[in-house]
């Protein structure tokens, strides 16, 4: 891997391979089909782009959106990379660039959409022109399984048949064992290598509260983020505007995004969201697939997202650089009773009905957790997780008692009925509703029926979601959304181990003071550090020159190591974390002479 550590450093500018990175790029190169399923901001797309560079060929890549294509080619022309996209917005002589190069063979990574290379005439024309990777970026959209199924997304595997069988890596961050297994079957004809390094984002404070005053709580977490950009995620198109101009009236730097909006008014608010620091937007979920801006410090959600995957992918986008970053989640019944209308009111198929509600039982049941909410999110994923430490469960502890009885009650009733069923049977033994399925069944009969009568039939859901977060029992969402008791929950039936649930749920607490010390960017650099605020300051007056994203110029990650090592010559600006050979070369100078001056 000599010569690849080479390349990570003189092009990218990093020292190493990221955790799991160098497994993927050895099986790319060695030839193998891949399926990466890496958590946010672990650095998927060096997973094609270093062997692009690496080896002879063209590497295809298929994207979403043009404004994620734009950014990323932006990204690569500066590392001296030749790369292009095809897409709507491209000029002539862009168009005749990317043809030159391709029929040259210089080009060695290009952008298109699904639709774009399932036109005949496209795959044609890349069928002759030397194509040795297909990489799929955000995979999930494969499967009806997935958060964020895109139909136009099934049609890559006649694709990538009509490539010649082309050597392909999927890459995803969401992506459960039931949509992996449908990636494979839509995408591959042989078994790719599986990589699932994980879903954990560990640099993520994790904080979920039920509404109080929307606007207060969301300004309370904006204001912990002096000049630090964020989004805050709303229900509606309306909600954008409206939270929008209240944040600016409080003397932030906050603009509305939605799909409602002009395009040219979009297309403004979201490059200066990329190009500036300190930029709030308030946005629907129309904003966030294209954005790979890494120093994203906070995502906050003014009402419940739609699915715990929605859920795992929008507070994704905060933290992509590695340094810390917050998220907050409100929530009240009523958002739970729009999701679930939502859910009943779509043109989905009734199967792809029953997956959702699913989906946003288990997004509720993290709203609920009783304890860790890093341990509860993990668990849905299949994980195994300690204590994190660095969510609001954690750092402010929870209003408990003694639920065992409550749980046995749950559990024997999941037991005697075969672990076969979904939560309304259940709910329904417990609090005695002899309906139409439990007569069917003899389910009247059960020892269990009619036991839990002293709870309402939402505190018996409550509590359901509760035992699932705690790890007692799980759902299989490919089986109609049955219940399954686990090792667990035997032993809590057993008597053998006891359980505490929240007795507070939906209820603020009162008289009691939530700790929350703000993330910083680093140990070492405040983020009004006055180095720092420089060399932001430059690298805003750069990508607003050239167009681009600020991170397009420098990652906050290098201009904080560029702070904490004060370099101020071109062989230790060299050293500096994503500094390669090109940007060196491009950016250098003016950034030395920051450096210079305050080192002075």
């Amino acid at each position: 891997m000599t010569d690849l550590r080479a390349i990570l450093h003189d092009v990218f500018g990093y020292p190493d391979f990221r955790p799991g990175q160098e497994e993927i790029v050895r099986a790319v190169l060695s030839g193998e089909d891949v399926l990466a399923v890496m958590p946010t901001g672990a650095g998927k797309s060096l997973l094609f782009q270093l062997p692009a560079i690496a080896r002879e060929g063209l590497t295809v890549v298929v994207s979403p959106l043009i404004a994620l294509m734009r950014d990323q080619v932006a990204q690569l022309t500066r590392l001296g990379i030749e790369a292009g996209s095809l897409n709507s917005t491209n000029d002539v002589d862009e168009k005749r660039r990317i043809a030159a190069a391709v029929r040259e063979g210089r080009m060695r990574l290009l952008y298109a959409s699904p639709e774009r290379l399932s036109h005949d005439s496209t795959a044609e024309w890349l069928a002759r022109s030397n194509v040795t990777l297909l990489a799929v970026d955000e995979a999930h959209c494969l499967s009806q399984w997935g958060h964020d199924f895109r139909p136009e997304y099934k049609l890559l595997g006649s694709v990538r048949q009509r490539l010649g069988s082309v050597q392909t890596i999927a890459l995803t961050a969401t992506a459960d064992v039931a949509t992996r297994d449908d990636i494979i079957a839509s995408l591959f004809d042989r078994t790719p290598h599986i990589v699932v390094q994980g879903f954990d984002r560990p640099n993520l404070r994790l904080a979920m509260e039920p509404k109080a005053n929307t606007r207060r709580q969301i300004l309370s977490l904006v204001q912990r983020h002096p000049g630090e950009s964020g989004i805050v995620y709303c229900a509606t198109r309306e909600g954008t505007v409206r939270l929008a101009q209240h944040l600016a009236a409080e003397g932030l730097h906050a603009l509305p995004y939605h799909a409602g909006m002009p395009p040219e008014d979009r297309a403004r608010n979201q490059d200066i969201f990329l190009q500036e620091d300190g930029v709030v937007m308030a946005a629907t979920v129309a904003f966030g697939m294209g954005i790979d801006k890494p120093d994203v410090r906070f995502v906050a959600h003014a009402a419940l997202p739609r699915s715990i995957e929605a859920y795992y992918q929008e507070i994704g986008r905060a933290g992509r650089d590695g340094a810390p970053a917050e998220t907050l989640t409100l929530y009240g019944l009523d958002d739970m009773r729009l999701r679930r209308l939502q859910i009943e009111d779509s043109r989905a198929p009734d199967e792809q009905k029953r997956v959702e509600r699913q989906r946003l039982n288990a997004l509720i049941a993290l709203c609920e957790a009783p304890c860790c909410r890093r341990q509860t999110l993990l668990g849905y994923f299949g994980e195994n997780a300690e204590r994190c430490g660095n969510c609001d469960l954690c750092i402010d502890g929870v209003t408990v008692f003694d639920g065992t009885i409550e749980a046995q009650k749950l559990l024997s009733a999941i037991v005697r009925t075969g672990e076969r069923f979904g939560t309304e049977h259940i709910v329904n033994i417990l609090v005695g509703d002899e309906t139409e399925s439990i007569t069917r069944f003899g389910h009247a009969k059960l020892p269990t029926f009619g036991v839990g009568r002293d709870h309402s039939k939402n505190e018996w859901r409550s509590l359901l979601r509760q035992i699932y977060a705690t790890g007692l029992v799980t759902l299989d969402l490919s089986t109609h959304g049955r219940w399954i008791v686990t090792d667990r929950g035997v032993r809590v039936l057993r008597g053998q181990e006891k359980i505490e649930l929240r007795s507070d749920i939906l209820e603020p607490r009162q008289g009691q003071k939530r700790r929350r010390p703000t993330p910083q960017a680093t140990a070492d650099i405040a983020p009004d550090d006055p180095l720092f605020s420089a060399l932001k300051a430059l690298r805003t007056r750069l990508a607003r020159a050239e167009g681009v994203p600020a991170y397009v110029i420098f990652s906050d990650r290098t201009l904080i190591d560029m702070a904490s090592r004060r370099p101020t010559t071109e062989n230790a600006l060299a050293d500096v974390h994503g500094v390669g050979h090109a940007k060196l070369a491009r950016y250098g100078p003016a950034f030395l002479d920051v450096l210079r001056e305050h080192t002075s």
